[in-house]
């Protein structure tokens, strides 16, 4: 599970949810009793409210957050995400014309219902509003931290070190998919057999003044190398769904294999391809 694919929105879903597990606690009602006991009840004393707005809104947040952390998870086919927006929606629903049927509401009534409503926020704005599609861990590191990021086609003038970086301090030093623990060299990486020559060393190996940005080379003489994405982007399934099969992430390194165009065929850590279509400010290894 990679919890650094977490959003902020999904920090709000997270957070919605804490707060109806904890308004289900709460009264339903509010009465006057004039100093008299009175008899109050919460959800948990009533199974239809309870499974309907508040187990249900619960469901929906997990299933969220575990799509976001497990991409390509899916159901009869439907992506988990799909489920958790729906079952968010659903408890909003029932919070909001239960609230209305009920005449005198209580602190937990009022409290789900305002948690329901920031849970179908969550659920719905997220993929759409940037402020929510930022990373909830804002600490994680940034590959080639302190320098300007290469721009997609650009060959540094030298490799820049960072968290998830091939042969990096902290990192594994075994070419991307060996598993003899052998370091250095490899497919694709940086510097590495099959990696890109770096045209601006000079032949005594050390580089030039300037480096000077080259165009991506064509498809035929395509090169496969490590790259880092400045924000996270999604990385689509290969057959041209709309499905995300992974998210790339600030902080980690990825293998590029093919490229189609304007895009990239990439491959993640454990295995998992796709292709990137927003290329842009991209960090080569």
């Amino acid at each position: 599970m990679n919890i650094r694919s977490l959003t902020r929105g999904d920090g709000v879903v997270i957070g919605a949810a804490v707060v109806l597990f904890i308004a289900s606690f709460l009264s339903q009602i509010s009465v006057d009793c004039g100093g008299a006991n009175c008899q109050t009840f919460n959800a948990w004393d009533s199974l239809g409210r309870l499974m309907s707005i508040y187990i249900a809104g619960i469901i929906g947040a997990v299933l969220i957050v575990v799509a976001r952390a497990m991409p390509g998870r899916k159901v009869v086919n439907l992506d988990l995400g799909q489920f958790g927006v729906a079952f968010s929606v659903f408890s909003l629903w029932t919070a909001f014309w239960t609230i209305i049927d009920t005449p005198s509401a209580g602190a937990g009534m009022i409290l789900g219902l305002l948690a329901t409503i920031a849970l179908a926020a969550g659920a719905v704005a997220s993929p759409m509003v940037a402020a929510l599609k930022a990373p909830l861990v804002s600490g994680a590191p940034k590959p080639g931290a302190g320098a300007a990021p290469q721009p997609y086609g650009a060959q540094p003038g030298a490799q820049p070190g960072g968290y998830g970086y091939p042969g990096a301090a902290g990192a594994p030093t075994a070419a991307y998919g060996a598993g003899d623990g052998t370091s250095g060299g490899g497919y694709g990486y940086p510097g590495g057999a099959g990696a890109p020559a770096d045209p601006n060393a000079s032949q005594g190996g050390a580089p030039q003044a300037a480096a000077q940005p080259q165009a991506a080379a064509p498809a035929g003489d395509f090169q496969p190398f490590w790259f880092a994405v400045p924000v996270q982007r999604p990385l689509y399934a290969e057959d041209g769904s709309s499905t995300p099969v992974a998210d790339l992430t600030p902080g980690n390194w990825y293998l590029a294999v093919e490229q189609r165009g304007a895009a990239l065929v990439a491959q993640t850590q454990d295995g998992r391809r796709g292709v990137l279509q927003d290329t842009t400010g991209i960090q080569r290894g």
